[in-house]
């Protein structure tokens, strides 16, 4: 019964995940963001296509969709033999439900938002190095996929030096698959940034404009 109930809880979490926010928001508006710039489902081409009311609602679903999909397995706790084991797991197929949503073609987005709504249940308190990391990248590079990658490794150094909350050896393996997943799905920002021509938020690059003052 604890298996058939966890399996029906990761389809559930996959089913959540796959509710796109871009493609939903899109829906509505009679737009596909997946043929428009990048062509990723993302709230980052979402917002440079569409702009901010567009997709603040899109980022705001794809993070709900994370903390919905934990909470569930949550709520499940005693009735399964490892609940903070569902409980990762099932933000993880929250997750690559975004990525590959059955509704939608299985052409999501690259799952970073969805990650934050699984980690604001799971570990809020990872979030503010993460979101630290992130935003110092962003202020001085201005490239949003680099910061992305460069805030889930710093997982890494939370989980191993820091300590997570248990159980820690699930809690190392995830330090290691999520950064590795965030690399994966941002492969295509790594061909751009190798060829320069990876698209920036210029008006967020303040450190790194001041820097350039000085070369």
């Amino acid at each position: 019964m604890s298996l058939l109930l966890s399996g029906i809880v990761l389809l559930i979490a996959y089913l959540l995940g796959s509710l796109s926010g871009s493609l939903l928001m899109g829906r509505l508006r009679g737009v596909d963001v997946r043929k428009l710039g990048s062509g990723n489902a993302g709230g980052t081409n979402a917002l440079r296509t569409q702009g901010w009311s567009f997709a603040l609602p899109a980022v705001v679903v794809d993070i709900s969709k994370g903390c919905i999909a934990v909470a569930i397995a949550q709520l499940l706790a005693d009735a399964v033999d490892h609940p903070q084991v569902l409980a990762m797991a099932a933000g993880a197929a929250a997750v690559l439900g975004h990525v590959w949503p059955i509704f939608f073609g299985f052409r999501g987005g690259k799952g970073a938002a969805t990650v934050v709504g699984v980690l604001l249940v799971l570990w809020p308190f990872v979030l503010l190095p993460l979101i630290a990391v992130w935003l110092l990248v962003m202020l001085c590079t201005g490239y949003v996929g680099l910061a992305t990658m460069l805030a889930a490794l710093s997982l890494i150094p939370c989980v191993w030096w820091w300590g997570a909350p248990t159980p820690a050896l699930a809690w190392q393996y995830a330090s290691l698959v999520v950064p590795a997943f965030m690399i994966y799905t941002h492969r295509d920002n790594l061909r751009r940034l190798r060829a320069g021509s990876e698209n920036r938020f210029e008006r967020i690059r303040i450190i790194g404009r001041r820097l350039d003052r000085f070369r």
